[in-house]
């Protein structure tokens, strides 16, 4: 992880690029569930992550908030926050999205 200055303080930044394919989801995942209530990274990607917001929908429910930043062609950033009053839907961060990444 990299930092980069947002507002008046360091904000976390996960740059997926550099992270193996089949480890990205759940870097990601324990990430935003080590995320205290109010506290955010920004995730870099080289694609549209869409399928991981809507894995994030399904384990942690409308406990964070998804804003693009950037949308491509080449670059995408997202900044994912937790919500004050973050309660997961259900704690399946083990789990996997169904893909090919052998988690």
């Amino acid at each position: 992880m990299q930092a980069t200055s947002a507002t008046d303080r360091t904000e976390p930044v996960i740059d997926v690029q550099a992270i193996a394919p089949y480890q990205r989801h759940q870097v990601i995942i324990e990430a935003v569930h080590g995320l205290a209530p109010g506290d955010s990274f920004t995730l870099v990607n080289d694609h549209d992550p869409r399928p991981l917001h809507l894995q994030l929908r399904t384990l942690f429910g409308n406990a964070f908030t998804w804003e693009y930043q950037e949308q491509g062609p080449e670059v995408w950033r997202v900044r994912i926050v937790k919500s004050a009053q973050a309660t997961p839907v259900e704690d399946r961060s083990g789990s996997c999205c169904g893909g090919m990444c052998g988690g």
